[in-house]
């Protein structure tokens, strides 16, 4: 009877052991899924923290290209337009300068009483110098209107301020058209 109770006590002793090692085991993976789902909700915080980084920082370098394009955009356009501005004034100045120095110039009654006194020292009549004129003037107003005719459909598609540049370019200037006389008054002489 002793042995049978000594059995039954080492047995429930080891039911119990075996019942502590199995708690214990279940605890420690307990604990191990425990640390497990927490360094997992870390890594996916720092992940994610790692995106809004790369996300903030991309879109901080594509508003410093923007920038930088617009900038590049507005200095070009500033370029453009002293440039055109230059071009204007460089014109104007070329115009005032030919309508003073040019053998054309302007006009008057003083000016005219001279060109007439040596063109009629070279030619024996001034009806011949005036059908010159005429040829010639008629001559370039042709040119011109053709110029004009064959530009019209290219300026249409330029800004207003290129279309008055390029006409003011193409159109020929009183120097031009005060040589092209004198050369045709030479020849007829």
């Amino acid at each position: 009877m002793l042995r049978t109770e000594e059995r039954q006590r080492l047995a429930r002793e080891r039911r119990e052991e075996r019942e502590k090692q199995h708690a214990a085991k279940e605890t420690q993976i307990l604990e191990k899924e425990r640390k497990a789902k927490l360094q997992y909700e870390k890594q996916l915080e720092e992940r994610q923290r790692k995106l809004k980084e790369m996300k903030l920082k991309e879109e901080q370098r594509r508003a410093a290209v923007e920038e930088k394009r617009k900038q590049k955009i507005e200095e070009e356009k500033e370029r453009y337009e002293a440039v055109l501005h230059r071009t204007l004034e460089r014109s104007q100045r070329l115009e005032t300068r030919q309508k003073r120095w040019s053998w054309g110039g302007s006009v008057t009654p003083d000016s005219e009483g001279k060109t007439g006194k040596q063109h009629c020292k070279r030619s024996p009549s001034t009806a011949n110098l005036k059908q010159a004129e005429a040829a010639v003037s008629k001559c370039l107003s042709s040119s011109t209107a053709l110029l004009n005719a064959s530009d019209r459909t290219r300026r249409s598609q330029l800004s207003p301020l290129d279309s008055s540049v390029i006409s003011r370019l193409l159109a020929p200037t009183q120097a031009s058209l005060a040589r092209s006389k004198s050369a045709a008054t030479l020849s007829a002489d």
